[in-house]
């Protein structure tokens, strides 16, 4: 007989739970196996090495205090919570990771100690306290400046994401200064130097790197990536350089002095580099050139510079065990994508999937890019694809499918339909001459379910948002009511926005984020849950947050907005209890490179391995190993 929730293919190697008080045990230490029937073992995903993430928010009436769940720790574990020394809860905790201290004041400090086959462990260190409900991170704006035609600029906080950059544990902040003429690739015009910073939660910069002017600066310019690629449990970054970029240490790469733009403030000229900085210290640690060269500008789409320039960035777990990096250019007419590893301290190329190859001429993965890409273990090797729009790589740099339905601007890869095996994308498209949205399996790009071509269909969404209908619903600007899985209209309101998501109340389905609010969906109306407060969103109409996931406490997402003066990045938290007990979601790895690509061109929300929902089965530990 089917379960109800089935466990999707490509989870059943690397999610089935530690049984054995054996397991358990080197589960604690940070190696992790498999048990089976035939004690076949499964390969250990590497993953940060994290601390308990431990936070306080502070409510009306007490405190709420929340910590993760790590892949690391055994199944059975429980814990305590400690405020200055004296344990508050009365027997441990067991169902959940999260405990409602009632009356406590906002500045109440806690620790939590985990308690492993009735042994209690070491406190954690001391709670993040989000004493108003958010938590500000201080910034320190780049000084602004102008343009060769004279134009005056200053600088925006942008997208951000996160790293353990010391290896102490505690995620930092990597954050995208974005100058206030930046450009969209169809405008001309001279923009400022793009600025990357590395942030603690305490607000100390540890580095800052200069792009310089050889990187024009806006959305599809710059995306970059933040992992621990070598495994020493320190995570590096790696960016797109050109001449004159400085590193955190202010060497310069290339030529200091060239100055490649042209007269309309596009840079379609001079060499063009991949660079791997050190997270701890923003050094430039290795450069080379960056694949693919933009040869004739022209053969991309047009001769201005605008589809030459569209960039694309991940990281994958090609091999299965240890991540790599993962950089590409082109979606609109030629698409390459170029899989490096950085092991000892030096680039390797892996493999190079190129739309113009004799391999894949013809076969139609030209055009097929999206404005964001997605990385999936979507065929149950073990071993993770890139999705990248209407079409997949394979993990050995083959192309695995593609639909031909062209290129869009949003998708959503996850468990969207617990029913079946596997996992699903779904997508709006642009090309009018196409489905306008559609579901296909992610293993095989067989379409489940399509509507009819109805124009350009700019924004779409794929999540379980409402109890009231199994699985994810789905819904897009351009097509009316919200689908299940099936394809079915169940429900005949659309929610009020088309943008982000966020697990962030105390059940199971996700809520709608768009721009500085968090709210519910109903079908009679949306219930407001979190208005931002001194923020601003990013990215113009996309109205995206700097980072939105699973960054501390329980599995629960906070969501990370910059304040309207740029000098700091302000962290909510959920203030709401939960029942519910989730190892945390930065030791899936699906949902932790969705956090590491999130910052990609046209910001998406990451969505984990499994699903993630409404009625959803037991939740899968994860099979890591950490530094």
């Amino acid at each position: 007989m089917p379960r109800t929730h089935p466990r999707p293919r490509s989870h059943r190697r690397r999610h089935r739970p530690l049984a054995t008080a054996a397991a358990a045990v080197l589960a604690v230490t940070g190696i992790a196996f498999l048990p089976g029937e035939d004690a076949e073992a499964a390969t250990a995903r590497q993953a940060e090495k994290l601390d308990r993430g431990l936070v306080s928010v502070h409510t009306g009436t007490g405190n709420l205090v929340s910590w993760r769940w790590l892949g690391t720790d055994p199944d059975s574990v429980s814990f305590n919570v400690y405020r200055a020394g004296t344990k508050v809860n009365s027997a441990p905790v067991t169902g959940s990771t999260n405990y409602f201290h009632a009356g406590a004041p906002a500045h109440a400090d806690y620790t939590v100690r985990a308690v492993v086959n009735g042994a209690e462990q070491a406190d954690s260190p001391h709670a993040l306290q989000f004493r108003t409900g958010y938590k500000d991170v201080p910034l320190t704006p780049p000084a602004g400046g102008s343009t060769p035609d004279g134009v005056a600029y200053t600088y925006e906080a942008n997208d951000a994401s996160v790293g353990d950059l010391d290896g102490d544990g505690v995620l930092e902040f990597v954050l995208k200064w974005q100058p206030t003429n930046a450009k969209d690739n169809s405008q001309s015009g001279y923009t400022g130097n793009t600025i990357v910073d590395a942030v603690r939660l305490d607000g100390t910069r540890m580095w800052r790197i200069d792009l310089g002017r050889n990187i024009r600066s806006g959305a599809h310019y710059t995306q970059f990536q933040v992992y621990d690629y070598d495994g020493d449990g320190k995570a590096e970054v790696a960016l797109k350089t050109a001449d004159g970029t400085k590193d955190g240490r202010g060497t310069v790469i290339g030529n200091s002095a060239a100055d490649h733009r042209n007269s309309s403030g596009y840079i379609l000229s001079g060499p063009e580099y991949l660079t791997m900085f050190n997270g701890q210290t923003g050094a430039a640690m290795g450069t080379v050139d960056y694949v693919p060269a933009r040869g004739t500008v022209s053969s991309w789409g047009d001769s201005y510079g605008n589809r030459v320039d569209r960039f694309l960035a991940g990281t994958a777990y090609l091999d299965g065990a240890r991540p790599s990096l993962i950089m590409a250019r082109g979606y609109y007419t030629r698409s390459v994508i170029a899989a490096w590893d950085w092991r000892d301290g030096r680039f390797t190329r892996r493999w190079t999937f190129d739309t113009n190859s004799s391999t894949n001429t013809g076969k139609g993965y030209d055009g097929q890019g999206n404005h964001q890409l997605s990385v999936a273990d979507v065929d149950g090797d073990g071993r993770d694809e890139i999705v990248y729009g209407a079409m997949t790589v394979d993990d050995n740099g083959a192309g695995l499918w593609t639909t031909k339905n062209g290129h869009g601007d949003a998708m959503h890869v996850g468990d969207l339909d617990p029913s079946r095996a596997g996992l699903e994308e779904f997508k709006v498209s642009e090309d009018s001459s196409k489905p306008s949205s559609w579901m296909a399996d992610a293993r095989t790009g067989t379409i489940l379910w399509s509507t009819p071509a109805n124009g350009d269909n700019g924004r779409g969404v794929s999540g379980d948002i409402w109890a009231g209908s199994a699985g994810a619903e789905s819904w897009s600007s351009a097509e009316s009511g919200i689908r299940n899985p099936k394809g079915t209209v169940v429900g005949s309101r659309k929610p009020s926005s088309t943008n982000f998501l966020s697990w962030w109340d105390g059940d199971t389905t996700r809520e709608l984020l768009d721009g500085t609010r968090i709210d519910k969906y109903g079908t009679s109306g949306d219930t407001r849950l979190l208005t931002g407060a001194g923020v601003h969103s990013n990215n113009s109409t996309k109205a995206t947050p700097s980072l939105s996931g699973d960054l501390l406490g329980d599995w629960r997402e906070e969501v990370v907005w910059p304040t309207s003066d740029n000098r700091a990045l302000r962290i909510y938290a959920t203030p709401y209890e939960t029942g519910t007990r989730i190892t945390t979601l930065l030791h899936d790895t699906m949902y932790r490179t969705g956090l590491a690509w999130q910052n990609t061109a046209y910001n998406q929300p990451p969505h984990p391995s499994f699903f993630l929902g409404d009625r959803m089965a037991t939740a899968p530990r994860p099979v890591i190993t950490t530094p």
